[in-house]
């Protein structure tokens, strides 16, 4: 995956607050009050940062935790994951691994095959629909 490098300035510029916020800052959505939570349209999930595709809405589901939720990425290579030890909690981090936004965490809860939930917030994303 080819990393994309900006400065701050640059991600501003480009990024709406929100979006700035969130895959910039590490910050979260509240739950339910992302664009797209209960949207189910078929298409890709790219990275609202750097278009990177991160997500097919194949494995998109209605996990019921307030955010769009996938059982698994578009690919082995397309995010990465890190420890997050914020907020005295333990979870497991979400990057895009094209320009290193925080999309979300990924939770070991999901449905089979995977088991696994990526909570990803909706200002991460962009969806470009088949």
């Amino acid at each position: 995956m080819p990393k994309i490098d900006k400065s701050e300035q640059e991600w501003r510029q480009e990024l709406t607050p929100e979006q700035y916020r969130v895959l910039r800052e590490k910050g979260t959505e509240a739950p339910f009050s992302g664009e797209y939570d209960h949207v189910f349209e078929p298409g890709t999930y790219r990275c609202a940062g750097c278009g990177a595709e991160l997500f097919d809405s194949d494995a998109k589901y209605d996990s019921g935790c307030g955010w769009p939720a996938f059982s698994a990425p578009a690919g082995d290579e397309v995010v990465e994951e890190e420890t997050d030890a914020s907020y005295g909690m333990v979870r497991t981090e979400v990057l895009c691994a094209s320009c290193g936004g925080h999309l979300g965490h990924v939770f070991p809860d999901g449905p089979h095959p995977t088991g696994l939930r990526y909570c990803i917030n909706s200002a991460s994303l962009k969806l470009d629909e088949r």
